[in-house]
C-alpha cells in the first residue's frame, strides 16, 4: 500500500514527505537533538582534527612547511594516515588552517593589548614589542611564524590587515605619515621578522623591542625623538600577561 499524503490547511502543503507507509515530519526530524553515539563521534573527529593541527604547528615551527610531509603530520599526531583527509583536503589546507589560528589569536591578543591606548604610536609601538616579546617566551611560535612566512608569506599576507589598520588609523588622526604605504607595510613587516629572528638566534639585545619599535615609528613619520618616547611608554599591564 503506497502511503498518502494527508491534506493540510487550505493554500498550503504539509511540510513532510511519505516513506513508505509512514508520514515523516521534516521539522520534526530536522530538531532531533543527536543521539548520544552521534555525540562521541562529534568530539571523535573534533579531538582528531586537533591532534593533527597541534602536531603541524609543531612540526612546522621545528622545520618548516616544505619539509614537512603529511605522514610525519599524522605520526606526530599519533592518528592514522587516513584519518588526514577526512579532515584536510591537502598539506595547503592544514597550511591554511594552522595559519588561521595562529592569526586570529595573537590579531585577538594585540587587539585586547591595546584597546585601551588613545595614541595610535603607541598602538603600533605596543604591538611590534608584544610580537617581538613573544620571540623571548614563546618560542615554538615565533619559529613557526618565522618559518612560515618564508614560503607563505604570513606577515605579507595574513597579518597585513591588523597593521594596515593600524597605520591608516595614525595618517587619519594626523599622527602618522608615510610616502608609500604598501612600501611602508612591507618594511616593517620584513623588519619584524629579522628583529625576531635574531631573538630566536640569542643575538638580540635584551631591549631589541624597544630599538624595533622606535625604528617602525620613525620609519612611520614620527620624529627621532617622539619616537623614542613612545616606544618606551611602559607595556600595558595585560600585554606582560599575554606574553608570559
Amino acid at each position: 500500500m503506497r502511503g498518502r499524503r494527508k491534506p493540510g490547511p487550505a493554500g498550503q502543503r504539509p511540510d513532510c514527505r511519505i516513506e513508505n507507509d509512514y508520514q515523516v515530519n521534516v521539522d520534526t526530524v530536522a530538531t532531533m537533538p543527536p543521539t548520544p553515539s552521534q555525540n562521541r563521534g562529534a568530539r571523535r573527529r573534533e579531538q582528531t582534527r586537533a591532534k593533527l593541527l597541534d602536531a603541524a604547528r609543531a612540526l612546522f615551527a621545528r622545520q618548516g612547511v616544505d619539509n614537512t610531509r603529511i605522514n610525519e603530520i599524522t605520526d606526530e599526531a599519533d592518528v592514522g594516515f587516513g584519518s588526514f583527509y577526512n579532515h584536510f583536503d591537502s598539506k595547503e589546507a592544514i597550511v591554511e588552517a594552522v595559519l588561521a589560528d595562529t592569526v586570529a589569536a595573537q590579531g585577538a591578543a594585540v587587539d585586547a593589548i591595546t584597546s585601551e591606548l588613545d595614541d595610535p604610536a603607541e598602538v603600533i609601538a605596543a604591538a611590534h614589542r608584544y610580537f617581538v616579546g613573544l620571540a623571548r617566551t614563546d618560542d615554538e611560535w615565533a619559529w613557526l611564524l618565522v618559518r612560515m612566512d618564508v614560503s607563505h608569506n604570513v606577515v605579507f599576507g595574513a597579518l597585513r590587515p591588523f597593521a594596515r589598520r593600524d597605520l591608516r588609523r595614525g595618517i587619519r588622526a594626523g599622527r602618522l605619515q608615510v610616502p608609500n604605504e604598501r612600501t611602508a607595510l612591507d618594511a616593517a613587516g620584513g623588519a619584524l621578522l629579522a628583529v625576531m629572528r635574531s631573538v630566536l638566534d640569542g643575538e638580540a639585545p635584551k631591549d631589541a623591542d624597544v630599538y624595533h619599535a622606535e625604528g617602525i615609528l620613525r620609519l612611520f613619520g614620527l620624529t627621532g625623538a617622539d619616537a623614542a618616547e613612545v616606544a618606551r611608554r611602559p607595556l600595558p599591564a595585560s600585554a606582560d600577561r599575554q606574553a608570559a
